[in-house]
């Protein structure tokens, strides 16, 4: 499956972005795009604008934060290992990542009982506690 395009071809974002993988559906990629999430050598764009190869783009998605200049153009979603040569993540955005992904395994978790329905009274006390101690 050949899934991308000549290099004088020009796709837009919504489609580069959901071909690209970093969303799931194309809506995903346009309210994310219009929500400012996503921005265009620095610029917040619309989902229709075009992108050509060495754009840079800033993207905030559900997974993290990116920074990418885009390498190659397509406009199908094809299978994951051809998605990430769509693009080149700079070394500060993978660093950056990379630091988040270590605090968050880092960051303190509320380990709660297995207890369905209403908390119980010590159940919530710990909550409160756990609450003040780490905000």
């Amino acid at each position: 499956m050949e899934s991308t395009m000549n290099d004088n071809d020009k796709v837009r974002l919504d489609k580069w972005l959901w071909a690209a993988r970093f969303f799931k559906t194309r809506s995903l990629a346009t309210e994310a795009i219009e929500g400012g999430h996503v921005h265009l050598n620095g610029d917040k764009v619309k989902p229709a604008r075009t992108v050509k190869i060495g754009d840079m783009l800033r993207i905030l998605a559900t997974h993290g934060e990116f920074e990418v200049e885009v390498v190659a153009l397509a406009d199908k979603r094809g299978p994951a290992e051809v998605a990430r040569t769509l693009y080149a993540e700079t070394p500060e955005s993978a660093e950056k990542r990379a630091r988040a992904a270590e605090e968050k395994a880092l960051a303190p978790r509320f380990e709660h009982p297995d207890v369905r329905g209403r908390p119980t009274k010590k159940w919530r006390r710990q909550l409160h506690f756990f609450e003040r101690n780490n905000s």
